[in-house]
């Protein structure tokens, strides 16, 4: 064989080498291309699945704010028509109080004017028996 052949020989084994490097490459590649594939539609079914649950989510929670929102102006409503009838309490609770502030002054000046009354009939007592020594003397006088 001459030098030519020779290596042309090494050049076609080289060759065949680098396919088969090349080959075992692009079958590993063909795996990790097709594991991402599986991998893209398990996720892509997953997002539908999750989209789709989002969707049915939200339509409740639309559905529980309507709700909310109505139950609400119905207790503001409610609300509104008690508004006087605390009103009428807290004037009530005033007028009470004012009802017992004069019931206590009341009760104040009956026991003065009671003290009074008191003096006054002791006196009036005394000068009762001032009158009738008075006018028993006169009388024996007489």
């Amino acid at each position: 064989m001459t030098a030519g052949g020779i290596a042309g020989l090494i050049a076609a084994i080289a060759f065949a080498v680098l396919v088969l490097f090349l080959v075992r490459v692009l079958i590993k590649v063909d795996k990790t291309v097709s594991s991402v594939q599986t991998t893209i539609s398990e996720a892509n079914n997953t997002i539908k699945v999750v989209t789709r649950d989002v969707d049915i989510l939200s339509r409740e929670v639309e559905g529980l704010l309507v709700k909310s929102n109505e139950l609400l102006q119905d207790v503001n409503q409610k609300v509104a028509t008690i508004d006087p009838l605390f009103t009428a309490v807290a004037d009530l609770s005033t007028s009470v109080s004012e009802l017992n502030y004069s019931g206590r002054n009341l009760v104040s000046r009956l026991g003065t004017l009671g003290r009074t009354t008191a003096q006054a009939t002791i006196a009036g007592k005394v000068g009762q028996t001032a009158m009738k020594f008075f006018n028993k003397n006169k009388e024996t006088e007489e």
